[in-house]
């Protein structure tokens, strides 16, 4: 029983570590194109992918906590 609630914090951490880095990697790329002279379109379009990114992470670690917590996965 608490290996199985091990594994869930472990799955939920390391999809909230990916979204983390993956929102640190996506601020980076914001900031190099900032200092240029990109329109603010083509910073939007970074902001889009670097949200969808992020709550994507997210998601999967919250529907992989829910999935494997109802005793399915």
């Amino acid at each position: 029983m608490l290996n199985q609630y091990m594994d869930q914090i472990e799955a939920v951490g390391l999809n909230l570590f990916f979204a983390a880095i993956f929102f640190f990697i996506g601020m980076a790329i914001h900031d190099v194109l900032k200092q240029g002279n990109v329109p603010k379109f083509g910073r939007y379009i970074v902001w889009a992918v670097l949200f969808l990114g992020c709550a994507g992470f997210i998601a999967k670690g919250i529907i992989q906590m829910t999935w494997e917590g109802s005793g399915i996965g």
